[in-house]
């Protein structure tokens, strides 16, 4: 007996120390560590098509495709990180081996960078160039690969650990002021913009050695403060692989597909016992969608006798884990809607860094911006967007909506979608006036000739893809997260990441065929001549593409059913043993007891 209280006591003890963990003191930790990581990964990222042109002499369509596999492997990876982290690792170990393994990456590629001998010779005239050897291209592949693998660790784990050290149900989002997304976007800006003017410009003026040194070391940095924050964090145990919880339910309603259903469905087996430890900030209740699956919770007479027993979850599931189920069906429609808006945008970074070379990049008689620090007027919208956004409108549009978030997540995607489109109309005529102030000047047959057109005129499509990545990013994430169930949010965040990979993958496609089929003379996307090429028609077909997939995206909109969740999971006992004497009753059970201990519990 007292032993019992003795480990009762500890338990309870236990409870409280991780209870007293978490908060907002463990974000100065976190962020350091995804701002450091962001800093080095968009250091690293954002110039490395002129790495790939420049350095490497290849060609600037098998450099761009180069590219978008290599982002494509790099959102594949995020579902083996958050299968792991979910499943056996939890997200803070995670999140420290996946970072060692991007940082052996990085490294990787800085000595390559260093030493002359993983380089092929210098092409200052990018005619007849001597492209990289086999050898020296496999040294890039490694490297490129170890960061993929890095990455599939961090990405997933990163925003579902920030948000464990936070109340992240319905009433703690709305109590707060602030929003976790927004704020999670904001840093990674702040990053992003010192690289691509920090690092961007070591990079072009100092060399590639340095270049890519500091990503390094900023990476570095990144996993000591997230170390040092370790006793602070809140973890949460993983409680087995979601996807085997996925098929199990599967496997049950397939068992029991000529099963009847029960008219109630509060007939249906619950077990709050078991489903606690994967639904700490409230139960799934039952929906009337996709009801053959609820098959899989019929209690058969069979399994109504071996009441006592541990149930056989390939063949009886819970009413909660069935809903996990359907949460993730419902969900994959809107998922599958970013897929084309990464495909027709998956290239337009690496293009529109090969068009303001060739464009008037002076700020100042001895000064000039890098072609790759344009992106930075991108990032500045979305910074200052984000504040804006959670201050100003999010406050006025819930006066009129009543929604803690001003709108919804789908709203908030629509409206990016929205202006993704006008910001790639936008970049067409852009790349329309570059190139007739190129015919102007006679200058369309000279691929190293400056034209005499500000790059700024690019200033507008960054703004708008700013705008953009407000709405449409964010939202898309939120979405993901607040809709998949609590248990799954790194698998969750993995379908945000493989969203990225497909759109690459099929972005690789396009160009690809683009390429293959315009024609040699007066090809869209030429290897080394811009100017001769047809940049503006590829704008135009993207934008026609995201026209198809915003109708798409309404229709499936239009029809999405929100998850719903009882948050408030304090039952009252008499009624749990009033419902679970009438389940007995339904299936003919010996007694209400064996019910009251095979399915209701009353959470603390």
């Amino acid at each position: 007996m007292e032993i019992e209280k003795r480990a009762k006591s500890s338990e309870e003890m236990g409870g409280q120390k991780q209870h007293r963990r978490g908060g907002i003191r463990t974000l100065p930790f976190i962020l350091a560590n995804e701002v450091c990581d962001r800093f080095a990964s968009a250091g690293f990222h954002g110039n490395l098509i002129s790495y790939l042109t420049q350095e490497l002499n290849m060609p600037l369509v098998a450099a761009s495709n180069t590219l978008t596999n290599f982002g494509g492997t790099s959102s594949f990876t995020p579902l083996i990180g958050a299968i792991i982290a979910d499943s056996f690792a939890g997200r803070f170990w995670t999140i420290t081996v996946a970072s060692l393994i991007y940082e052996l990456g990085l490294i990787s590629i800085t000595v390559s960078a260093i030493l002359p001998h993983f380089r092929p010779p210098p092409c200052p005239t990018q005619v007849n160039c001597q492209e990289a050897t086999s050898s020296q291209l496999w040294i890039l592949y490694i490297s490129l690969l170890l960061t993929s693998v890095g990455s599939g660790g961090i990405r997933p784990c990163v925003v579902p650990f920030s948000a464990d050290q936070f109340d992240m149900t319905k009433s703690g989002v709305a109590s707060r002021k602030w929003n976790l997304f927004n704020w999670y976007f904001f840093s990674m800006g702040f990053a992003s913009l010192s690289a691509l003017t920090i690092v961007v410009y070591i990079q072009d003026n100092m060399g590639w050695g340095w270049g890519l040194g500091i990503p390094t070391i900023a990476m570095l940095i990144s996993i000591v403060a997230f170390v040092l924050g370790s006793p602070l964090y809140k973890t949460v145990k993983p409680e087995g692989s979601p996807l085997v919880r996925l098929a199990q339910v599967i496997a049950a309603a397939a068992k029991k597909r000529n099963e009847t259903l029960p008219e109630d469905p509060k007939l249906l087996y619950h077990n709050w016992e078991l489903d606690a430890p994967i639904s700490l900030e409230g139960m799934l209740l039952h929906s009337d969608q996709y009801k053959w699956l609820d098959k899989a919770a019929i209690v058969t007479e069979e399994e109504a006798r071996d009441s006592f027993a541990t149930p056989d979850l390939w063949k009886l599931a819970t009413v909660h884990r069935v809903e996990e189920l359907k949460s993730i069906i419902r969900m994959l429609p809107i998922w599958a809607s970013g897929i084309l808006l990464i495909t027709s945008s998956s290239h337009l970074h690496s293009f529109v860094i090969q068009q303001a070379r060739t464009m008037d990049r002076h700020l100042s008689p001895s000064f000039q911006i890098s072609p790759a620090s344009m992106s930075i007027f991108s990032v500045l919208t979305m910074m200052s967007g984000v504040v804006l956004y959670e201050r100003v409108f999010v406050p006025f549009a819930r006066r009129f909506t009543g929604n803690p978030s001003g709108i919804t997540s789908l709203q908030r995607m629509g409206i990016g979608f929205v202006i993704n489109i006008i910001a790639t109309v936008v970049a067409a005529l852009i790349e329309m006036k570059r190139k007739s102030v190129a015919a102007k000047f006679h200058l369309l047959d000279d691929p190293k000739a400056i034209i005499p057109i500000s790059v700024f005129w690019l200033v507008p499509q960054y703004f708008l893809h700013g705008v953009a990545e407000i709405f449409m990013s964010v939202g898309h994430l939120e979405f993901l997260f607040e809709q998949s169930p609590e248990s799954m949010r790194s698998s969750a965040t993995a379908l945000y990441c493989i969203t990225t990979a497909i759109g690459n993958y099929l972005g690789t496609l396009l160009v690809s065929l683009v390429h293959k089929y315009t024609g040699n003379e007066r090809n869209w996307l030429p290897d080394r001549n811009l100017n001769r090429g047809g940049l503006d028609y590829y704008y135009f077909l993207v934008s026609v593409i995201q026209v198809v997939n915003l109708v798409y995206y309404l229709i499936c909109a239009r029809f999405y059913t929100y998850k719903p969740v009882e948050e408030t999971r304090e039952r009252n006992k008499e009624e749990d043993l009033e419902q679970a004497n009438e389940h007995v009753s339904s299936n003919n059970l010996k007694d209400g007891g064996n019910e009251e201990k095979r399915g209701v519990t009353k959470d603390e």
